[in-house]
């Protein structure tokens, strides 16, 4: 049984999925602090002209706030904009209308804090992929003492390349000529339903 710390991510990219396979339990530390220019609020979709980011508003900018405690600021009105585009990115791919109530039914449940609706996207994300990965939030770091720690390995800087973990294997895409990797795992999901676990098990870089 391999279990692994690490990051809790926006709707995660493949490279994120990648790291889970073959994972038995992953450990989530809420107690961390917010690191700017992380994938803790955002995600990247493909639209028909462009990738877009989705980001998350958060309340307030402080450096020093724990993950588990980083409200989500209400008074944007992030939910539309972020269902509205992934709408326009997803609504005519195969699996779009049998994953897509899943999906909405996390922006509906308007959580307080950004922990609490991450972890809700990744259960489903893990449910849809059928990948058996089971998530312990645990605040105590003397427990991930023996455990491989991925915590701030995967970071929008620097090129997934560089990092060993995910290789691009293409597949069909919404939108585009060219293959876009390492998106979200909602453009995965939405693409290709079942067979999206056999595409990510393919992806996964062989060291």
């Amino acid at each position: 049984m391999k279990s692994i710390v690490s990051d809790l991510f926006y709707f995660p990219n493949l490279e994120y999925f990648c790291s889970l396979i073959g994972v038995d339990t992953l450990y989530l530390n809420p107690r961390e602090h917010y690191k700017r220019k992380s994938y803790f609020n955002r995600t990247q979709i493909r639209l028909a002209n462009k990738v877009e980011t989705l980001s998350v508003p958060i309340v307030g900018r402080r450096p020093n706030i724990p993950l588990g405690k980083i409200e989500i600021d209400y008074n944007q009105k992030w939910q539309k904009v972020h269902l509205r585009g992934i709408q326009s990115a997803y609504g005519k791919t195969p699996f779009f209308e049998y994953f897509f109530p899943y999906i909405e039914d996390i922006f509906e449940r308007k959580p307080q804090f950004l922990w609490d609706l991450n972890k809700q996207a990744l259960t489903i994300c893990l449910k849809l992929l059928q990948l058996p990965v089971k998530l312990e939030t645990v605040s105590e770091e003397s427990i991930f003492s023996n455990l491989e720690d991925q915590r701030g390995l995967i970071t929008p800087s620097g090129h997934f390349s560089e990092r060993g973990i995910y290789q691009a294997v293409p597949y069909t895409q919404n939108f585009g000529l060219d293959f876009e990797p390492n998106l979200s795992v909602l453009d995965l999901l939405f693409a290709e339903g079942p067979s999206a676990k056999r595409i990510l098990i393919e992806s996964l870089k062989k060291h």
